[in-house]
């Protein structure tokens, strides 16, 4: 029984494994894009078709990753190469006329609608995409200028905000400046000690004004200046033989200007002119002129500026 066995296993020799035979696909080629009509009848001309492809077989070639998706790209293109033209489905309506061809006819006018239909549906695609484009490049315009004018906003919001702080510190040192005025048209050093303590306030006072000048603060003009009322605040109204009327006689308060801001308005006399039935001011040295000690004490305090 095992010899027979054996031999029975012997005498069995398995198949010989063939390879399967490789694929070939062929491309379809298309008389024209639109197929079918109403009614389900299939159009077709007599147009000669363009020469296919050359067969592709699939998975022979190891760079071709997927197969099926690279013969459903290549038959794709291969119809759109197939697809008649406008002018070639004339030329055939032209040719069919001429022979007389009646079923040939129909069939190609309905594929010359579908394929106007085709047309406006893509004219009308083309409108969409570029009202879309000129609407998105509108909104991108729109979109800049908006920053663009955020962006001055806040640089003029900064300015704005360092100009307030920086004139209310100014402001709240104003003070100081009149009292160092008050102490030089007052004070008369006599002794030597005196004249020392003297120097040395007034050397602490150029120190303060030259600051004061760094950040911009100048003194606003009086004495011989017109009154203006947007920088002048006239206290009284004075006769005087010395300046025509509406010019300013004294000065009773400093004025100061931050740049182009007005800190604090200057306290004036102003002058009406000569009063009724009284003779001028003798021209006596000793007497002080209005205005002189404005003068001197311009020389202690920051000049106006230019602007």
């Amino acid at each position: 029984m095992a010899a027979s066995l054996s031999n029975h296993f012997l005498s069995f020799s398995p198949p010989l494994l063939l390879p399967p035979p490789s694929k070939t696909l062929t491309l379809k080629s298309l008389a024209f894009p639109f197929r079918r009509v109403a009614g389900g009848k299939s159009l077709s001309t007599h147009l000669s078709p363009r020469p296919s492809a050359a067969p592709l077989r699939v998975g022979t070639d190891p760079k071709i990753v997927n197969g099926d998706e690279q013969t459903q790209a290549l038959e794709s293109e291969a119809d759109k190469k197939d697809i008649p033209t406008m002018k070639e489905l004339i030329l055939a309506y032209r040719k069919a006329v001429a022979d007389g061809d009646e079923k040939v006819m129909p069939e190609i006018e309905a594929a010359i609608c579908l394929m106007e239909n085709e047309k406006e549906n893509l004219s009308l695609k083309i409108a969409e995409l570029t009202a879309e484009i000129t609407s998105s490049r509108e909104k991108v315009l729109r979109t800049k200028a908006d920053i663009e004018n955020y962006r001055k906003r806040t640089e003029k919001d900064r300015v704005s905000f360092t100009s307030n702080v920086q004139g209310e510190v100014i402001e709240s040192l104003l003070p100081i400046v009149d009292s160092f005025e008050r102490a030089k048209q007052q004070l008369k050093p006599e002794t030597e000690k005196e004249r020392k303590i003297d120097t040395s306030y007034q050397s602490i006072y150029k120190q303060f004004v030259e600051i004061m000048r760094s950040l911009r603060v100048s003194v606003v003009g009086t004495v011989g200046k017109p009154f203006d009322p947007s920088i002048h605040e006239a206290v009284a109204r004075e006769d005087s033989h010395q300046f025509k009327e509406g010019i300013v006689t004294h000065e009773l308060r400093r004025g100061f200007v931050l740049g182009d801001r007005l800190l604090r308005p200057a306290s004036v006399k102003v002058s009406i002119g000569p009063g009724p039935g009284k003779a001028p001011p003798s021209t006596d040295t000793s007497t002080v002129q209005p205005g002189a000690a404005a003068e001197h004490l311009q020389d202690a305090t920051p000049a106006p500026s230019s602007s």
